[in-house]
């Protein structure tokens, strides 16, 4: 829920490193290095100290926006020589710092955004482009991508580094087991393009890799033949175990191409327990509502009728009112785990019996729905070890920029995220918590290795993304 909604301002004048009169940070960059396209004014560095999260300001020496794959080794070579840090940023989306480098040097990928080739089965893009961007591109040739997060302002590039989950992920995975190949540039600014089939070992350390050992430049993702419309249902219930049951019957039948859920406050203290679900179709003729509805339990329904285009960007809807209203800028610490489908229910109730809902805001969420984990073959993505799994998302909005709750929500999600680790869960790393690299090394258990060794291979500096606190 997985996904940067502020617009970064970029004045100033670039510093040209192979100036002799230039000076950057009091360096003088000799007469061989390339003409880089940073700047350091203070509005640019301003912009990059700050994220989706407003939590964490982390101020860089200098901002780049490169505008190709050969620019993205330039600065990393440079960005090496001279001992600093570098983090790519796409949309600015993250909720804890991760895309930030303190006196370092931030790669803002908004110029990467060409859509290159549309092809009956795959995409190829740039990292920077957005998902909207993908689908509005894809959608002309009456296609499109398999997985789509609900939020579609995210960038390629951002989702691809973490994971990127959707509503139909149950059926197809995580946006990462859709990528065919990627171009990249390692820490060494060796620009390389990988795939199942060459250079196998750095293609899996780079997705769902949190960016340790490169920056992905371009992406070519499998597509599928879109539908025409979507038939959405919202159904209520009065209790966490009720949903759940119906929301495993629903899964265990395959009744949706989408199945999701959600536990919002209802105004009065209490909490309302939804099943939100969707079946794609063509043609004139919906589906059968009653027949689709049968045998669960819920009495009150509400049915919409989309087009999947519309269906797809419902949450615009709601990123404009938050937006309108100033919360958008306010903190959002966020935490985003899943649980074991065999101890859910049970974890679930105890974590919300201790919330209320003043801890997530007015339109804050907790999202909660079982997915089958068949199709999740991303080797750093972690997952429970079991069939089903449950996304158990804490998705705070608060209604003001108070500092003190903010800190009162961080510690919260530590002691949150302990909790659900003892019980078999497992972490989605866009949360706003504090991760030790002990931490890091509990998170990705079996699969560490994988991740050092190509960290050690392919960024030896280490220099990439300094905010994830790996190593």
């Amino acid at each position: 829920m997985t996904p940067n909604r502020r617009t970064l301002l970029h004045a100033g004048v670039s510093v040209t490193a192979t100036l002799a009169s230039a000076t950057f940070a009091g360096q003088s960059p000799g007469p061989s290095d390339p003409r880089l396209p940073l700047k350091d004014d203070a509005e640019s560095r301003a912009a990059a100290a700050q994220d989706f999260g407003h939590i964490i300001q982390r101020q860089p020496r200098a901002v780049c926006k490169p505008g190709s794959s050969a620019e993205v080794a330039d600065v990393l070579r440079w960005a090496k020589q001279q001992g600093l840090k570098v983090a790519a940023r796409g949309q600015g989306h993250a909720t804890y710092g991760r895309a930030m480098a303190e006196d370092g040097i931030v790669l803002d990928l908004g110029a990467l955004t060409a859509i290159h080739r549309i092809e009956p089965d795959r995409v190829v893009v740039d990292a920077g482009a957005t998902w909207h961007a993908v689908l509005d591109a894809t959608l002309a040739k009456g296609l499109v991508p398999l997985v789509l997060t609900n939020y579609l302002g995210l960038s390629v590039g951002g989702t691809l580094a973490v994971g990127g989950i959707g509503g139909s992920s149950s059926r197809h995975g995580l946006q990462t087991d859709q990528v065919l190949e990627l171009d990249v540039v390692t820490g060494e600014s060796v620009e390389l393009t990988c795939s199942p089939t060459a250079n196998a070992d750095l293609f899996d350390a780079v997705r769902a890799g949190l960016a340790q050992c490169a920056t992905i430049t371009r992406a070519t993702l499998r597509l599928m033949r879109a539908p025409e419309r979507v038939r959405r249902y919202l159904l209520s219930y009065p209790d966490l175990a009720s949903l759940t049951a119906d929301q495993r019957r629903a899964l265990d039948e395959a009744r949706f191409d989408q199945l999701q859920g959600a536990v919002v406050p209802n105004g009065a203290g209490g909490w309302r327990y939804q099943l939100e679900a969707g079946v794609f179709y063509d043609g004139s003729m919906p589906p059968n509502d009653k027949a689709l509805l049968a045998g669960l339990a819920d009495k009150r329904e509400t049915v919409s009728d989309l087009a999947f285009g519309e269906d797809a960007n419902a949450f615009a809807k709601l990123e404009k009112l938050l937006r309108s209203n100033g919360q958008w800028f306010n903190p959002h610490p966020w935490l985003l785990t899943y649980l074991r489908g065999s101890n859910a229910l049970e974890i679930a109730s105890e974590v919300i019996a201790g919330l209320d809902g003043d801890d997530l805001g007015p339109l804050g969420r907790i999202t909660y729905y079982p997915m089958f984990t068949d199709a999740c073959r991303t080797p750093l993505l972690r997952l429970p070890d079991e069939r089903v799994v449950f996304p158990f998302n804490l998705i705070r909005i608060p209604a003001s920029a108070d500092k003190a709750n903010a800190e009162r929500q961080l510690a919260r999600n530590r002691i949150l995220y302990d909790r659900i680790r003892a019980a078999g869960g497992m972490l989605y790393p866009v949360s706003a918590l504090a991760m030790s690299s002990q931490d890091w090394m509990d998170h990705f258990g079996p699969r560490w290795p994988l991740l050092r060794e190509a960290r050690r291979r392919h960024d030896p500096g280490g220099i990439l993304t300094p905010g994830y606190d790996l190593f």
